[in-house]
């Protein structure tokens, strides 16, 4: 067996061992997880921890869902017009708005949390999902932007000169020409947001009172708070809030690779 194969292998086992034990925690009875030598499978399984989960966590993982649909729409809304802007037109102020876009991400979360709620307070967007989206749409931008800039740069000029010569604006070639290319670049970009949108904690903290909704994340923090002892319906919650991201992981984890890998190497 090649190196590679049982390198590959052992990372798999590593990444899947928590989530067994997390799948087989949220089988067990609660008592179960509290004895010196826990079963290595759930034997006598129960699915009372699910359906606590789902009927305590429901609404939660569906705020969560929409909060993030909202930050991946906001984001390539926003990103894949600025990235053609930097990397096909010549924008006065390029490479410092490429400079200014990594120090951004630089800034503690802490600290954009704390500015985001003094202006949200003052607009109405506390305990409200437009907030949320916005809010993560402050972290996902950034790097979508510099994600999406990495692969347009690597678009061919001549594809645009030839539109423009034929009388597309820079619009109609925007969109006819440079968002189709940029499909794998896209799917990369909105992928992450979603992730970062589904797994925050801090902005969803900040900006929710828990008073009309709360997501996912945020549910689960006061769900352990307030149910320590029931570890079976914690990890089922886990397992349920772990489920969108893995799906999405697996079917787009081809252009994922074929996204980040495209803008690494040019003719």
């Amino acid at each position: 067996m090649k190196a590679r194969t049982v390198l590959g292998v052992l990372i798999v086992a590593v990444l899947l061992f928590p989530l067994y034990w997390m799948v087989n925690a949220s089988l067990q009875p609660g008592g179960a997880l509290l004895r010196p030598d826990p079963a290595f499978f759930p034997i006598g399984g129960t699915l009372d921890g699910y359906r606590e989960a789902l009927a305590t966590q429901g609404p939660n993982l569906l705020s969560s869902v929409v909060i993030a649909l909202g930050a991946v729409l906001v984001s390539l809304a926003v990103a894949a017009p600025a990235s053609y802007a930097l990397a096909q037109l010549k924008v006065r102020g390029g490479p410092v708005l490429v400079f200014v876009l990594l120090i951004v991400q630089m800034i503690p979360g802490i600290v954009m949390a704390n500015a985001l709620y003094t202006v949200f307070g003052n607009l109405g967007l506390i305990d409200n999902y437009l907030g949320l989206v916005l809010a993560d749409s402050t972290a996902t931008i950034p790097f979508a932007v510099l994600l999406l800039r990495a692969f347009m740069i690597s678009v061919p000029k001549e594809l645009t000169e030839a539109s423009r010569v034929d009388g597309a604006g820079y619009w109609r070639t925007f969109f006819s020409i440079i968002l189709p290319v940029s499909r794998n670049a896209l799917v990369t970009a909105g992928l992450f947001s979603f992730l970062f949108a589904w797994a925050d904690f801090l902005f969803a903290v900040t900006l929710t009172t828990g008073q009309s909704f709360e997501p996912i994340t945020v549910g689960i923090y006061r769900f352990v708070g307030n149910q320590s002892a029931d570890w079976n319906g914690i990890m089922a919650t886990a397992v349920l809030a772990a489920i969108p991201a893995a799906v999405l992981l697996v079917v787009a984890q081809r252009y994922v690779v074929a996204g980040l890998t495209s803008g690494a190497v040019k003719d």
